[in-house]
């Protein structure tokens, strides 16, 4: 009765029978597939926290049955599922990356590499933006020191991301700011580093199409640090 249930996707009703089949079948050869089905009740369901822990199970109840390669690869599509918004916590989301790495380097020729691959790639894509949404609350609460540490941070957590000239370059607006809102004294070092930034970009993003945006906040650094220098020597002679 359970399987039929099962088979005419009423996942409730067979879920409840399985659970009185699962003392009762234990050490059979019929268990593995009560399990299995019980899993799946869970998981289609929508109840993902329950599914997770009953695909780990069965994983290591029948470590080398045929289908432990797909109850390992549901066990982390069931974080996958799981994985919020942007604005929330993305524990779920880091926790599916390392599963779904797990998995691939555990099986290499499984055809659900790509699958996996793919969801590795939109994950990371996720807290890449959690981060820029981070950097972007420091800039606009003024917090530009801050700001410029983060978005430098962002940089080195994702080296590979076609973004990588706009995080610099937020970089540098940041220290910009940081310099702009300075106490006379520190001003100069501040421009300073603003302009150390700016080599940095041109020399690792030459073609960017911010060069011009950049190429603005050099020139207008380069005059703050002279007419500091001049007002230095006014004020020495």
């Amino acid at each position: 009765m359970a399987d039929q249930y099962f088979v005419k996707k009423k996942y409730n009703y067979a879920q409840q029978l399985y659970e009185e089949l699962f003392p009762l079948m234990k050490g059979s050869d019929k268990f593995e597939n009560v399990y299995y089905n019980y899993a799946y009740c869970a998981y289609n369901q929508r109840d993902y926290m329950s599914a997770e822990n009953l695909f780990k199970g069965f994983t290591e109840v029948f470590p080398t049955s045929k289908r432990a390669e797909e109850m390992e690869y549901m066990r982390a599509y069931t974080y996958y599922k799981q994985s919020p918004k942007v604005e929330l916590d993305q524990t779920n989301t880091s926790r599916t990356i390392g599963l779904m790495q797990a998995f691939i380097n555990t099986h290499p020729g499984s055809e659900k590499i790509k699958e996996a691959t793919e969801i590795i790639d939109k994950c990371r894509i996720k807290l890449e933006m959690k981060e820029v949404k981070s950097c972007e609350l420091y800039y606009n609460l003024r917090q530009y020191k801050a700001a410029a540490i983060a978005y430098t941070n962002l940089m080195n957590n994702y080296p590979d991301s076609d973004k990588s000239d706009e995080y610099k370059f937020q970089v540098i607006r940041s220290y910009y700011e940081y310099a702009a809102l300075s106490v006379d004294e520190k001003k100069q070092e501040r421009y300073e580093k603003v302009l150390e930034e700016i080599n940095e970009f041109n020399d690792r993003f030459p073609q960017s199409k911010l060069q011009k945006d950049v190429t603005r906040l050099q020139t207008i650094a380069q005059n703050n640090i002279k007419a500091i220098k001049n007002e230095q020597v006014k004020t020495s002679t």
